[in-house]
């Protein structure tokens, strides 16, 4: 784990240390594709699992899992998706100009239609660190399955100077 090291001057990190959150290194693939991929002024980070403890979270929403679970899932997300867009705004946070879109993939029955409520978990962090900045145009899909049986995956495409 790398604890930010920006001056304590910078609102984005005086919101994350009042948060108690502690930004992750970028997690290496578990497949054949990058983290995070820079083009012009963009950068698309790939999708990112819930973790607790170095473990994915797993479960399925409507059946096993609760909204309030599913959302702070959706929380520990933001939080490694800041970790990684970090490092691709060149270690600097300070350096986003906005979060653009976020995409949520939530692992749920067919009958569960709460998916908006567990990506809040992500969209509301994302603001309340970041600010306007952090507010975002995104959609949360309902989906039969996702990757290691996560209950949760968010990809979020941001704006750096």
């Amino acid at each position: 784990m790398t604890t930010a090291t920006t001056p304590a001057s910078h609102p984005i990190y005086d919101k994350l240390k009042a948060l108690n959150i502690t930004l992750p290194d970028v997690a290496a693939p578990a497949g054949a594709y990058l983290p995070f991929i820079k083009t012009g002024n963009l950068v698309y980070l790939s999708g990112h699992l819930p973790k607790r403890d170095g473990k994915v979270i797993t479960g399925q929403l409507g059946k096993n899992t609760s909204t309030e679970e599913g959302k702070s899932a959706a929380r520990a997300v933001a939080i490694d998706l800041l970790g990684t867009l970090q490092a691709a705004a060149g270690g600097d946070l300070n350096r986003v100009k906005r979060i653009v879109k976020l995409m949520s993939l939530v692992n749920s029955t067919a009958d569960y239609t709460e998916q908006h409520l567990v990506t809040n978990g992500a969209s509301e962090l994302l603001a309340e660190v970041l600010g306007e900045a952090g507010r975002h145009a995104r959609c949360a899909f309902g989906v039969a399955q996702i990757p290691l049986g996560a209950c949760v995956e968010i990809e979020l495409i941001a704006e750096v100077e």
